[in-house]
């Protein structure tokens, strides 16, 4: 069956978010009795091993990668190093789908940043959606008031990492298999938890807990793969905004997993970004419909 890109891109965008939600509930499961950084080695073991295998397989090692190409993969690999220190710490001391409910900002900022470093064409109505969906994360992390913490802005930051990941894929030349630029991020990210483990020293881990990391480090491959291959598949405008899926998964496996439901206001001002994200996707293809015609 033939299906357009967009669509592609959309559906490896939802089989993404999936896998990074569920690879987050056994993080944060994990991480309650296991140090943070040396969870997060373990895990990219896992991945790293899992993503070497695939692209030995497919034989990604024999594509050859430009310094353009090299120096792109690098900051790529930096950015999501950045956002799974802020992430992880954050998701230590937040409920999972308080912090699904800032992340969901993200499609809108890609939009927003593919415009400003790529020059693609934003209108009024799409800039106002942007920012009513900006207005949505105010309400999520509420500051001044007594449920605000720095946390908060750590998810804020970890948020904005990303989308620089994200925007550092689309210079790559088609060449450059999605498995290496995967691969970069979990070497990279395994790279940091080692730093990280010099403070915090090595701990014995039982079965529960590895069966945990294991879980998490399949999925995390899962979700590298799928997150490269639909930025890449399909335009940014129309793919990014379904990253507000996992905030569905994040309150079923919050629920599930550890009992907690997000608050009235983190609801609403969730709904809030994920109508603007919505808004955005309509009106691409609105303006898609425009140009064809």
């Amino acid at each position: 069956m033939n299906i357009s890109d967009n669509l592609r891109g959309t559906l490896y965008m939802c089989l993404s978010m999936m896998a990074f939600t569920v690879n987050d509930t056994f993080m944060k499961a994990v991480t309650q009795t296991l140090p943070l950084y040396h969870t997060i080695v373990l895990r990219g073991v896992i991945a790293v091993a899992g993503l070497a295998l695939i692209a030995a397989f497919t034989g990604s090692y024999r594509q050859p990668l430009n310094r353009a190409d090299m120096k792109l993969v690098a900051l790529r690999s930096l950015a999501d190093v950045l956002a799974t220190i802020f992430f992880l710490t954050a998701l230590l001391h937040m409920p999972l789908a308080n912090l699904s409910a800032i992340m969901q900002a993200m499609p809108l900022a890609v939009t927003l940043g593919a415009a400003l470093m790529f020059g693609d064409q934003i209108g009024w109505r799409r800039m106002t959606a942007i920012l009513v969906g900006f207005a949505g994360v105010l309400i999520v992390i509420r500051p001044g008031t007594a449920g605000f913490d720095r946390y908060a802005l750590l998810g804020l930051a970890s948020m904005f990492c990303v989308v620089a990941r994200d925007l550092a894929v689309r210079p790559m030349k088609g060449h450059v298999p999605s498995v290496i630029i995967a691969l970069g991020a979990g070497v990279g990210v395994t790279a940091m938890g080692l730093i990280g483990m010099m403070w915090e020293g090595w701990h014995s881990v039982n079965l529960p807990q590895s069966l945990q990391i294991f879980g998490a480090g399949i999925f995390l491959i899962v979700g590298y793969l799928c997150a490269v291959t639909a930025m890449r598949s399909g335009d940014i405008g129309v793919v990014a905004p379904f990253r507000y899926t996992s905030l569905l998964w994040a309150i079923l496996l919050g629920w599930i997993s550890f009992g907690t439901l997000p608050d009235f206001w983190t609801v609403f001002g969730a709904s809030i970004v994920i109508a603007a994200g919505i808004f955005t996707l309509l009106r691409e293809r609105a303006l898609k419909r425009a140009t064809s015609a």
